[in-house]
């Protein structure tokens, strides 16, 4: 112990290591860019950076797409996917010799099944597909033009300019008038339409911006960032995807108000490595907005994930913007006080601060009015058994079959559904006309989450919906947290051993389950991010909705 503690002091004292906070933050793009042995690159990167070997492998064993970079092809085995024969598709590109795995939801639940080749998702790939590439990964082409550029968001809200979901066939609108307007009426102005406009986080807390904002004016630190927090891999939910997409300018022009206000001049974008095809669109709105001259003295870094759900938790996602392991920070301190390189730092989601500068120009009052059962519209994102799977921004608050309604219809007959991801568990089809809010969710056990619906139909059952869920949980936990690490996997492998119980007709099928409810109450109470706390939801909503599926 002593050998190792003199060891790491050596390096932590390299002048290396202490020189610049980006120095350590590079280093993921270092491992994922060698084309060097593990060992190689490794050690190459700790004589440049005087970072230790030990804390180098931690990164790299970490983080999905950088532990398996053999693995060129990964098959999304999320819900919506497994509902159109995912499963099926990746056995058939085992069996065909691809070098292929399954992978967690690749936030394309609209365009099943999709297939992630190299770090370039492939959508709407089926069996034929495969086959057709007679083992040569290389041969699953991409057009990345023909498959981001056709329609497949349904608005109903309008063609307001001032919406989110104006002009979603990729024609933003670079103008900068909310950044100009914000900077008129100053920040104390600005707080009060924010709050009055309601906006809640639209990532999954529902927390209120203005509060978060309030919060980084207070502190005394005047070096502060803005990050954004673009890792969405919710299953279920794809509507950031869309909105980077299809709307860049909203989405940088609310970052710069946001920074404008909060007296910051750095802002990082954070998104995940599988978007390949947003990062791009988001790099060519950072060249026009160099070249109109807009939003000046405000500075926009990009920076690509590299394969981890966990990320999608604000602090994870600073300790991965650091260069370390994405894993949760305790909280308190929150991240408006102590965040990105231990400065305040305000972070949100991509549809949170897409919709600022449409609060700025037409105030908190009009963005309110928006909503249905709660304040503003709501991007929901729409997959399973419907005719037409996409993002639709609706008014907050609308019910299930409303949403479907636009949506062209059920296919089949409704059996349950997933109101906001795999965090708010299962809903039955008598809920259907239930608000879908932060609120009324709560109600009844759940959340409004991602808003990422997925619809399921009597032709897929209960059960393996679930099993579905947990076995996401399982492998995306972090493992920082012995609750959620062990819990995860034995809240797994009792289902399983129930299913096959029950499947046998035998008596120890009902005994399989019965410690449901206290393994919840542990992971709830041991783990130190959301994960371990909703990581139960998906068993405990069915058992409580279906208990004649679950003895």
């Amino acid at each position: 112990m002593l050998k190792f503690l003199s060891y790491n002091k050596k390096y932590k004292e390299n002048p290396l290591y202490k020189s610049n906070p980006l120095n350590r933050s590079s280093v993921p793009e270092k491992i994922a860019e060698s084309s060097d042995s593990k060992e190689e690159t490794l050690k190459k990167i700790q004589d440049e950076t005087g970072i230790p070997e030990a804390e180098l492998y931690g990164v790299d064993s970490f983080f999905h797409l950088l532990a398996d970079k053999d693995n060129k092809v990964r098959v999304c085995q999320g819900l919506s996917c497994r509902m159109a024969g995912s499963e099926k598709v990746l056995e058939v590109a085992k069996s065909s010799g691809l070098p292929a795995i399954g992978c967690s939801c690749l936030a394309a639940c609209d365009r099943t099944v999709p297939v992630l080749v190299e770090r370039n998702v492939r959508y709407d790939t089926t069996e034929e597909d495969i086959i057709n590439a007679k083992g040569a990964w290389e041969k699953l082409n991409i057009d990345f033009t023909k498959e981001n550029k056709k329609q497949y968001s349904h608005i109903v809200q309008g063609s307001d300019t001032n919406t989110l979901a104006f002009d979603l066939k990729g024609n933003p609108v670079w103008e900068g008038k909310a950044f100009e307007k914000a900077k008129e009426i100053g920040s104390e102005q600005l707080l009060k339409e924010l709050e009055a406009s309601g906006l809640q986080g639209r990532g999954g807390a529902g927390f209120p911006a203005a509060r978060k904002w309030q919060s980084l004016l207070s502190q005394q630190e005047t070096q502060r960032y803005v990050v954004l927090n673009a890792d969405e891999g919710e299953p279920g939910t794809f509507k950031d995807r869309e909105v980077m997409i299809r709307r860049p300018d909203l989405v940088l022009e609310g970052l710069a108000i946001a920074a404008m206000t909060i007296g910051a001049t750095e802002v990082y974008l954070y998104a995940r490595g599988e978007f390949q095809f947003p990062i791009s669109v988001m790099n060519e709105a950072l060249t026009t907005i160099k070249d109109k001259g807009l939003f000046p003295g405000i500075h926009f870094h990009i920076h690509e994930g590299h394969g981890a759900y966990i990320c999608g938790e604000e602090t994870a996602l600073l300790e991965a913007l650091e260069g370390k392991r994405g894993m949760p920070r305790l909280k308190p301190p929150f991240p408006t006080e102590v965040g990105l390189w231990g400065k305040p730092t305000l972070i949100h989601n991509v549809e949170t601060i897409a919709a600022v500068p449409s609060i700025v120009l037409k105030g908190g009052d009009w963005f309110n009015a928006l909503g249905k059962t709660g304040p503003g519209s709501k991007l929901y994102c729409l997959s399973g058994h419907v005719k037409n799977p996409g993002v639709y921004e609706l008014p907050l608050g609308i019910s299930l079959d409303e949403l479907v309604e636009e949506a062209g219809g059920y296919i089949g007959e409704l059996s349950f559904f997933s109101p906001g991801g795999a965090s708010s568990g299962y809903l039955p089809a008598s809920e259907r006309h239930r608000p879908m809010d932060f609120k009324s969710l709560q109600e009844v056990g759940s959340s409004l989450g991602s808003a990422g619906v997925v619809v399921v139909n009597t032709t897929y059952s209960i059960k393996q919906a679930v099993k579905d869920q947990l076995e996401f949980y399982e492998v995306e936990s972090c493992g920082q947290c012995a609750p959620c690490r062990i819990g995860t996997r034995f809240q797994r492998t009792s289902l399983d051993r129930y299913m096959t119980a029950k499947s046998k007709g035998s008596n120890q099928a009902k005994k399989e389950l019965c410690h449901a409810d206290d393994l919840n109450w542990e992971m709830k109470e041991g783990s130190i991010c959301g994960l371990g706390h909703t990581a139960s939801a998906p068993l405990l909503s069915a058992m409580k909705w279906f208990p004649g599926e679950f003895e």
